[in-house]
């Protein structure tokens, strides 16, 4: 028997879980907002939040797209002695990967950079890495290493080290970024660190959960091989895959003041970490925001500050139950441009549920049984 499960016959459940905390700093453009760059930046790095999603975007090492509102992040270590990374866990990839040593791209110069000559137990692979995201792009190459989160030192993780990077990255809090979706999605045949988990034995159930506070300084936190009673209320919905390569469920609609706006018929929706706003069909979000009377002005969906505690909720209706989404929630406001709302257009079919749904739902991502749990957040 592993050790993790001697520990926890011996100890509350609770106690068994291995939890990374978040940090949730100011995003991208915030930070350029501030510096009143972010209407030249926005006009240059257009934002497509289906980059991720969509095999046919091209790699390369132009930037293509940007998610300039990602907030959250923790930090990891890799190597011995342990060298620090702030990572973004996303649900919506599989590879793990950060800036090194060998990258020459703006982006690499004011993020921390793994030096495999620096580390006793780093293992080259030979083997090249490229991947697109809605932040844009990385090329690099893979190695293996020990790769410690929230406590949990994971022995040989296939990572990578990246060499060239979009330059919008270079405007992003986080280091690097850990793919928390399903093993087929990985590029280059890389095993991620949860499936490691899993067969190593470090965690006690084959799953994850995350909790996304609104307060930069509450507790936002992934908790690995559990599930933390004391980050929502009332009982989990849980929501069969219909797709097990990303977390990816069906949505029945999506009403406002009880009318169907979107997704009327069913829609497919992926639960994502790793994108900040909710997105869908332009034609779905259009009725959305016209649902709740705002109006698009230089691309965003604009409503007055003074109206929010007026505006309706937005429900999202799955698997039988209702998930709703206030005003207070789905307005994002900012000292230089006013109000927007959380609900933005990407290409193609499907939905990302992004941080303006996961911080109201805590969510559980459920390997050993292939579903996703949602519970109304504390």
């Amino acid at each position: 028997m592993k050790l993790v499960f001697v520990l926890c016959a011996m100890v509350a459940l609770s106690e068994c879980h291995f939890q990374i905390h978040l940090e949730k700093g100011k995003t991208a453009r915030e930070l350029l907002e501030e510096q009143g760059l972010w209407e030249e930046i926005r006009l240059k790095f257009p934002y497509n939040p289906m980059a991720k999603f969509d095999a046919s975007f091209a790699v390369g090492e132009q930037p293509m797209t940007n998610d300039a509102d990602l907030a959250y992040y923790g930090v990891i270590s890799i190597g011995t002695p342990p060298q620090s990374f702030k990572v973004i866990f996303d649900t919506g990839s599989s590879n793990l990967w950060v800036p090194s040593v060998y990258c020459g791209s703006p982006a690499c110069y004011n993020h921390d950079r793994y030096n495999p000559g620096s580390s006793t137990t780093y293992k080259h692979s030979g083997r090249s890495l490229s991947i697109q995201y809605g932040t844009g792009s990385m090329t690099g190459f893979l190695g293996y290493d020990t790769v410690t989160v929230g406590g949990l030192a994971v022995k040989n993780q296939i990572f990578g080290l990246s060499v060239t990077e979009a330059t919008f990255m270079k405007y992003m809090r986080a280091d690097g970024i850990l793919g928390l979706a399903y093993p087929r999605l990985s590029a280059s045949g890389a095993t991620p660190v949860f499936d490691n988990m899993m067969k190593e034995g470090l965690v006690n159930e084959d799953l994850f959960s995350v909790y996304l506070s609104s307060n930069a300084e509450q507790g936002s936190v992934v908790t690995f091989g559990g599930i933390d009673t004391n980050h929502y209320t009332g009982s989990i919905t849980w929501i069969p895959l219909s797709n097990e390569l990303y977390w990816q469920i069906t949505v029945d609609s999506v009403t406002v003041n009880g009318q169907v706006v979107a997704c009327n018929g069913g829609c497919q929706a992926i639960v994502d970490t790793g994108t900040s706003l909710i997105v869908g069909p332009q034609g779905s979000i259009n009725g959305i925001n016209g649902g709740i009377g705002a109006s698009v002005q230089n691309g965003d969906a604009v409503v007055s500050c003074s109206q929010i505690s007026s505006m309706p909720a937005v429900t999202f209706h799955i698997h039988g139950q209702e998930f709703t989404i206030p005003a207070s929630a789905y307005v994002r406001q900012s000292s230089y441009y006013g109000c927007r709302t959380g609900f933005s257009s990407g290409g193609g079919s499907l939905w990302i549920l992004g941080d303006v749904f996961i911080r109201q739902y805590y969510s559980i991502f459920n390997r050993g049984q292939n579903m996703v749990g949602l519970a109304k957040a504390r």
